[in-house]
């Protein structure tokens, strides 16, 4: 049991969770034509509990019910990771990174978000509330405008040759490349 304990707590390596990542897809599509896709269960949620004559919520939620338990298995799934089969070992960061961000104030790499970033005493500085609110509604913003997230796009979407989905992917990585070497540094360096 130790040793199952250990293999799973470990990090697994890419070319294994992203193969199962990817057998997501063909599953879902074998057990009755299901789409993955995360950000679309706000909608569902919205459309079951907040019922209103707003047309976008207006369409048969019960259908995608499925759904809501797939992302309340992630949600479970990663608690169990976080509390029960967390790794204890520190988080490998390359030495040049590191060494980036300790000059920007970043020194705690013991955890998977610095605290110095993501804390309830983060939120109340500038940097924070640039990173956890304006950040997270540009992501929701995104998210929405893209009629989809990167597990919907990048996953599905690619894997069903959508070409929507191939823009939204290259946007995604393009937003993400300009974003990590051109604007992070500067927020970072803002208390």
């Amino acid at each position: 049991m130790q040793h199952l304990v250990s293999i799973i707590s470990a990090p697994w390596p890419w070319y294994i969770a992203g193969a199962l990542i990817g057998l997501t897809v063909p599953t879902l599509l074998l057990i009755g034509n299901k789409t993955f896709g995360i950000s679309s269960n706000l909608r569902h949620l919205c459309a079951a509990c907040f019922p209103s004559n707003i047309s976008f919520f207006k369409y048969d939620w019960k259908k995608e019910a499925w759904n809501l338990f797939f992302v309340g298995g992630i949600i479970i799934g990663a608690f169990i990771a976080t509390y029960l089969l967390a790794n204890p070992q520190a988080i490998i960061i390359h030495p040049s990174l590191q060494a980036d961000l300790t000059q920007l104030g970043i020194t705690d790499f013991n955890h998977l978000l610095p605290n110095e970033l993501f804390s309830f005493k983060a939120l109340f500085t500038l940097r924070g509330f640039i990173l956890m609110v304006v950040g997270g509604f540009l992501v929701g913003f995104g998210t929405r405008y893209a009629n989809g997230c990167t597990s919907g796009h990048s996953i599905m979407g690619l894997s069903n040759l959508q070409w929507p989905s191939l823009v939204a992917t290259i946007c995604f990585m393009l937003g993400g490349f300009i974003m990590t070497n051109f604007i992070l540094p500067f927020i970072l360096q803002l208390k």
